[in-house]
């Protein structure tokens, strides 16, 4: 599996036990086109080291500043940026912006044992949020509460203007059961998205390295090979196989899940059928109105590729609109 984790809480961390001083830096509200979104992240290292970004390289040398002072008292910092236009064209944008930046120095504003705990969750693909009081400095962790924050993986101020929510989910993950033409489409535009793909098919003429080339393959039984996947919350579920020996066993495993999105291939008919197998079978309801199907949004696709932009747009829009 490809991580897509930025790997700057890991850093700060290393750095810190290592005794050089760390601190980290990150964005905590923008304005205007800022050139980094909010809960981005720059680690800063007692020696001047660098990982990650707050702005694309237009403030990061007053950040680097900012926290070496930090490191020296202990204290946060709440800054604050202009970017101007000139420095936004630079990296990109149209026009500039302004940007606020949260500084923690680590072991003392951010202690050792609250960022040890979010790097512990992060590498097992917990979702957590680090909230910090930005008056009075002090971060915790949290795993609830931020729904739809986690949701949107949209870090930020909460309405009372003081509270900092900085998610951090696990990467998101497209688990693909039936090797098929359409998921060769599927994989690589999933993947360009922002996704794990994931293979699951025990047809091996159909789940291999040659039709899907760096791509994590799983060819046990689809109920066995997604309780060795693992579906999280950011988890989309999408069956190709047209085949209900496949696919239902998925299904079951799939209602057991907090799996964000589950979408079948097959026409209107299919479907009515599969629905009449679970209901017969005992699926509640609510868990087969849990089903996309047919699978993808209404575009008038023709062919797998278009079928699998309109499978993704439905993931897409189901992930960021609920």
């Amino acid at each position: 599996m490809t991580d897509r984790f930025e790997d700057i809480p890991e850093r700060a961390l290393t750095w810190h036990r290592a005794g050089r001083g760390a601190a980290l830096a990150t964005v905590v509200e923008t304005w205007g086109s800022a050139p980094r979104r909010v809960g981005s992240m720059l680690a800063i290292s007692g020696d001047g080291e660098m990982a990650g970004s707050v702005s694309g390289g237009c403030v990061e040398g007053a950040v680097v500043v900012e926290a070496m002072e930090a490191l020296e008292d202990g204290k946060p910092r709440l800054l604050e940026y202009g970017v101007s236009d000139g420095d936004a064209f630079a990296v990109g944008l149209a026009c500039g912006g302004t940007i606020r930046v949260l500084v923690q120095p680590i072991g003392s504003a951010l202690p050792e044992e609250v960022l040890a705990e979010l790097v512990a969750c992060r590498a097992a693909r917990t979702q957590v949020a680090l909230v910090t009081d930005l008056e009075e400095g002090e971060p915790r962790l949290s795993t609830d509460g931020y729904a739809e924050r986690f949701r949107m993986d949209r870090s930020g101020v909460e309405e009372d203007g003081r509270t900092f929510v900085a998610v951090h989910n696990p990467p998101l993950q497209m688990v693909i059961v039936g090797g098929v033409h359409i998921a060769q489409a599927l994989v690589p535009m999933a993947r360009i998205a922002g996704f794990d793909p994931i293979i699951l098919d025990p047809r091996e003429s159909f789940a291999n390295a040659a039709r899907f080339p760096d791509t994590r393959i799983v060819t046990e039984w689809p109920d066995e090979g997604i309780d060795l996947i693992g579906i999280h919350a950011r988890t989309a579920l999408v069956l190709l196989t047209h085949d209900p020996k496949l696919d239902d066993p998925a299904l079951m495993r799939g209602f057991d899940s907090p799996a964000f999105y589950i979408g079948a291939l097959g026409s209107k008919r299919t479907h009515a059928k599969r629905v009449k197998r679970l209901t017969e079978a005992g699926v509640s309801a609510a868990n087969i109105a849990r089903i996309d199907a047919p699978v993808g949004m209404d575009i008038g696709a023709s062919g797998p590729a278009e079928i699998a932009v309109s499978i993704l747009a439905q993931v897409i829009a189901s992930l960021r609109l609920g």
